[in-house]
């Protein structure tokens, strides 16, 4: 990204997988997390865009897929 805006502030960003995901490099995502924003994209491809959900949303989601 050099030169480039951070315009969705991804930068400098820890992401995480999930403790489910195996280590052959799957169907992965990987999520990071900042004050109001939680942030997902492609374990696989990296330099797409991430999803950047509200906190709230993000934990509507994960409940939902717990069930």
């Amino acid at each position: 990204m050099s030169g480039e805006k951070d315009r969705l502030g991804t930068i400098g960003l820890e992401w995480f997988k999930s403790s489910y995901s195996a280590g052959d490099g799957g169907q992965c995502v990987e999520v990071a997390t900042r004050p109001g924003a939680v942030h997902v994209r492609d374990s696989k491809d990296t330099a797409r865009a991430a999803l950047t959900v509200n906190p709230t949303a993000w934990t509507a989601f994960v409940g939902f897929t717990a069930l």
